[in-house]
């Protein structure tokens, strides 16, 4: 039977913005989502309770904006100091 050889373990500084030997990215591929995410949208994940309650995007954003517009016709207004 023979022995294989050990690696002799090599270390050296590995900086800030360098991928670290042993991560292999040479099969890696583009994100095909990631398009979608782009045009500036915030994701929010809704718990799935929540999520339930909406059949789909358009409901759930009528109900925020709904719900937004109340939020701010009731907030309480403060008087600006030169009318004090």
């Amino acid at each position: 039977m023979k022995r294989a050889k050990a690696r002799k373990a090599t270390t050296r500084e590995v900086g800030v913005d360098e991928v670290l030997p042993e991560y292999d990215f040479h099969r890696a591929r583009p994100n095909k989502y990631a398009s979608r995410y782009a045009q500036a949208s915030i994701v929010v994940t809704l718990d799935p309770d929540v999520a339930a309650v909406f059949p789909g995007t358009r409901e759930a954003n009528d109900a925020l904006r709904a719900l937004a517009g109340l939020i701010r016709r009731h907030q309480v207004r403060r008087p600006s100091p030169r009318s004090a």
